[in-house]
């Protein structure tokens, strides 16, 4: 029932930064997990990590630990990717999906359309 869409990506130089957004409507985030994903040409997709809405936990994968920060606005129910020193291997389209709390990796759904990310060297 909730439908996302992303935001914010565009071209930036090795070292730059970015900030995505994931923005919800129809309802609220409340009681889900919000994803982050990022698909590659000729790679599969990629988890970056998550962000539960109702507390702000965070999990970051090792990939992005240290460079990227999830952060969640209630009032605008968004949730932001915060991206620092980007690197090339960072290109992707990047996406957001939901899933309810308590659940596995494979019960994300309403996958946006996602943003293209494109860092050169």
């Amino acid at each position: 029932q909730v439908h996302v869409a992303e935001s914010g990506g565009g071209p930036v130089q090795a070292g730059g930064s970015l900030r995505l957004s994931c923005a919800a409507s129809g309802r609220t985030f409340t009681n889900y997990v919000v994803g982050w994903f990022r698909q590659a040409p000729g790679k599969e997709r990629e988890f970056v990590g998550a962000i539960s809405w109702n507390d702000g936990n965070t999990y970051y994968t090792d990939a992005v630990k240290g460079r990227f920060t999830f952060s969640r606005n209630i009032a605008s129910n968004t949730v932001y990717l915060q991206m620092n020193n980007l690197e090339p291997e960072d290109t992707a389209v990047y996406s957001c999906a939901v899933k309810p709390r308590g659940s596995g990796r494979a019960d994300y759904r309403s996958w946006g359309p996602g943003t293209q990310v494109t860092v050169s060297s």
